[in-house]
């Protein structure tokens, strides 16, 4: 009889263990699920914002060609650098999970960054330019894109660190594991990789000085 109880006992005590573990296996993937989800929200507004200076610099090419004697040079760089960045694709609706994916994207983002940089600086010294009241408006689209691009990959980073945080905690680690939820890198600032060009609209003849990193 005691022997009878005391496997009911153990079985009982099993089952208890089995029905917590089940318990928190489903809190954790209950968790992980929005936090990926918030995170694939934020990359899609990561790509919504290079895409929307992407579409803006045939529009600024054009005009500043209509320049006399404009730099063939600098407008080469920025239509070759917009064609590179546009071959370098992450799917939009899930943040990456590969960080060297993620880096091309960034270094191809960050040529294109730098050429228009150059470009609006030398821009400068055009005075057609200067009174041509379509290049202004694309200068102001283009210093509001750049910090619509800046907000959305701290937004990208802080998401991101929710995520890896919450799927790194022990028991959901386990639970992350067996279901797919793999770890997601980060927007790096190392040597400038992911800088965008902060320019300075308001006082032609100032050099563009890079954004803070983040």
């Amino acid at each position: 009889m005691n022997n009878k109880i005391i496997g009911l006992g153990c079985v009982g005590v099993l089952l208890l263990g089995v029905l917590i573990l089940v318990a928190t296996g489903v809190g954790g993937y209950n968790k992980l699920v929005p936090a990926r989800e918030n995170l694939d929200r934020s990359w899609g507004n990561v790509q919504s914002s290079y895409q929307r200076r992407l579409d803006l610099i045939p529009n600024l090419v054009k005009t500043v060609e209509g320049a006399a004697n404009f730099e063939k040079s600098t407008l080469t760089e920025v239509i070759n650098a917009r064609a590179n960045a546009t071959k370098v694709t992450v799917d939009m609706s899930h943040a990456p999970t590969d960080p060297a994916q993620l880096q091309q994207f960034q270094q191809a983002q960050q040529q294109l960054s730098s050429g228009l940089s150059r470009l609006l600086a030398v821009s400068e010294r055009y005075p057609e330019l200067k009174a041509n009241q379509n290049f202004r408006d694309l200068q102001a689209q283009i210093e509001g894109t750049e910090n619509r691009i800046n907000v959305a990959r701290n937004d990208f980073n802080v998401a991101a660190q929710h995520y890896n945080t919450l799927r790194s905690t022990f028991p959901t680690v386990i639970i992350a594991n067996f279901t797919g939820f793999q770890e997601r890198p980060y927007f790096q600032s190392a040597a400038g990789a992911d800088t965008a060009p902060s320019v300075n609209f308001g006082s032609f003849g100032a050099s563009p000085t890079p954004a803070p990193s983040h």
